[in-house]
């Protein structure tokens, strides 16, 4: 073994050993490793930051950004609330999530599956009060499995197929994985529904400012207008929209009549709402109800669009003492009061009558441009420029039809998937389902980089030829096992080494070796190239090997070590599961 070589293995070695200490940040490990690397000659300096323009760095902050799209769109609420009303346990949440990512999986890139169910994972651990990490490494988990079922699941399936196509003249089609991956995906979701509890609960380590912050109930305004989907429908409908995290308390029907909220009054057009609950409650509401919360008047002045951002009223603040109405708001400002927030007080008047005091929270609508010269004229602190959903424009049905179509461009094989994720990402902003300011929050820096920096570190292997002695290892070892234990091995190596290629890599990498001890011990290839595929498929070991796991690392606050306390058992039962069924669908 060569220097590098040593070199290669001790950098990757102590960094994998950082990473499970958890003492620093993971992408300040990263970069660390990448620096060593290039210190010590492993990694050629001009191939340094050869990272930051790999596929995986596009794919991932691509799906990052779409993914917040999607969320951000409302649509999401409106499918929980169509198809999954009563969902409220943990347990079943989980299940419906995992399942419909596993089945998604099958037949889209894993990817892109697991994209359109993050926001709804998050609805979910909202209205189940509990963390977004309960949810989201089983999910990722479950798009692995789901796409170990055809051809088109995963890269390695694709992989794999090619390179029996080289050696036989014939490749796997669409369903030669099926027997073996539904197998598995069943056994897989059983597991992580039964012991899901395995991951330790965390919230976002790099938890926003709108997270932390811990606002009151808000009280708003809205109107039920001619639109409105609730109208003569009950209350109790109404309420369901905001997955009882709201209440009303007093329905104006006209301006003498006040009508008791009770569960049972039917709605009509033209009743006057005023809602308490949380802002997201409050935006699910309106939005799905198609409530009106400013009535006809338009804020935005222009060709601005309007926005909605939450301020606290300063102790100098012009609007202490007064009301929206006697300080004409609209008519001076051009600014729509949506909704008000008073800590240890119920408000019960209608939001234009409200008088406002001194530390008062308040959600203020306008033109974007001119919205933070008003806020100092009126004496109103942002909260960290915290801006909201309620009361702004939602694209509908556009995101979700974006992301539809960047996964067919994969499917039909007319884009690769960097491409469509990428062509997607741009079109959320273009199509303005997610505002200029907000996208770089929607893309979680440190992942990406160190995504980018792992890149180069993990090639080292590769380009000093240590990949080379690991080969000549193991068929040595391998040639004096039984075809089960041949089998096993292959897998296990498949998934060990997939951390550090990516999975695509480690099929290109495997497959011949995976090949060679078929023919040298008198077998035929199949059963030992699908152990490959499944191998590079289901990294469960580490947030790096694949970037269904990456995507889900920072929304989740997971650490390096969370992933084996799941991963590692359902990594051991994949084992179990797929060595007797490939020998038995794939005689040897």
């Amino acid at each position: 073994m060569t220097t590098d070589q040593m070199m290669s293995f001790a950098v990757i070695a102590l960094m994998m050993a950082a990473f499970v200490w958890g003492r620093f940040r993971y992408d300040l490990v990263a970069c660390g490793a990448l620096i060593a690397a290039v210190a010590i000659g492993i990694v050629p300096q001009a191939e340094a930051f050869s990272g930051f323009s790999d596929d995986i760095v596009i794919i991932v902050g691509s799906a990052l950004l779409v993914s917040a799209g999607v969320a951000r769109s409302g649509i999401m609420e409106y499918a929980i609330q169509r198809f999954a009303p009563e969902v409220s346990s943990v347990r079943a949440q989980l299940a419906l999530l995992v399942i419909i990512v596993t089945i998604l999986s099958a037949f889209v890139k894993n990817i892109g599956a697991l994209a359109i169910m993050i926001p709804i994972a998050f609805q979910f651990a909202r209205r189940s009060n509990t963390s977004p990490s309960v949810f989201l490494m089983p999910m990722a988990f479950g798009s692995l499995l789901g796409g170990l079922m055809t051809l088109v699941g995963t890269s390695p399936n694709i992989v794999v197929s090619r390179v029996r196509q080289e050696m036989t003249g014939e490749a796997f089609s669409m369903f030669d994985f099926t027997p073996v991956g539904a197998a598995l995906a069943v056994s897989g979701l059983v597991f992580l529904v039964l012991f899901y509890w395995l991951l330790p609960i965390r919230t976002r380590a790099s938890a926003s400012i709108h997270e932390a912050l811990d606002v009151n109930n808000y009280v708003t305004e809205a109107r039920l207008v001619g639109d409105s989907t609730v109208v003569g429908k009950t209350l109790a409908d109404l309420l369901k929209l905001g997955g009882s995290r709201a209440v009303v308390t007093s329905i104006l029907r006209s301006r003498a009549l006040h009508v008791t909220p009770f569960p049972d009054v039917i709605l009509r057009e033209g009743d006057i709402l005023l809602i308490e609950g949380v802002p997201e409650a409050l935006d699910s509401i309106v939005t799905q109800a198609k409530l009106s919360v400013t009535g006809s008047r338009d804020s935005a002045g222009g060709k601005h669009a309007a926005a909605a951002v939450e301020a606290v009223i300063g102790e100098n603040s012009s609007l202490i003492g007064g009301s929206a109405q006697r300080l004409a708001l609209y008519d001076r400002f051009n600014v729509n009061l949506l909704a008000v927030s008073r800590k240890g007080e119920r408000i019960q008047e209608r939001l234009g009558a409200v008088t406002l005091r001194m530390g008062d929270v308040v959600v203020l609508q306008g033109n974007r441009q001119t919205l933070p010269d008003i806020l100092r004229e009126l004496g109103c602190l942002p909260l960290a420029e915290r801006s909201i959903l309620l009361g702004s424009v939602r694209r509908g049905i556009v995101p979700l039809a974006i992301l539809v179509a960047a996964m067919g461009a994969t499917a039909l094989g007319l884009l690769p998937v960097p491409l469509a994720f990428f062509t997607a990402a741009v079109a959320m902003v273009l199509f303005r389902v997610i505002p200029l300011r907000e996208v770089y929050g929607a893309i979680d820096g440190p992942i990406l980089v160190m995504l980018a920096a792992l890149i180069p570190v993990s090639d080292s292997l590769r380009r000093t030829g240590a990949t080379d002695i690991i080969s000549a290892w193991l068929a040595e070892f391998a040639s004096t096992l039984p075809p089960a234990g041949a089998l096993t091995l292959i897998m296990v190596v498949a998934m060990a080494v997939t951390p550090f290629l990516n999975n695509a890599a480690t099929v290109l990498v495997v497959a011949p070796i995976a090949a060679g001890f078929a023919t040298t011990l008198g077998y035929r290839p199949e059963a030992f190239l699908m152990a490959v595929a499944i191998g590079a498929g289901c990294d469960f070991l580490t947030p790096i090997g694949h970037q269904c796991n990456t995507l889900v690392m920072g929304p989740g606050g997971y650490r390096f070590s969370d992933y084996p306390r799941l991963g590692l058992p359902l990594s051991l039962l994949v084992i179990l599961v797929a060595v007797p069924m490939l020998m038995l669908v794939w005689p040897m």
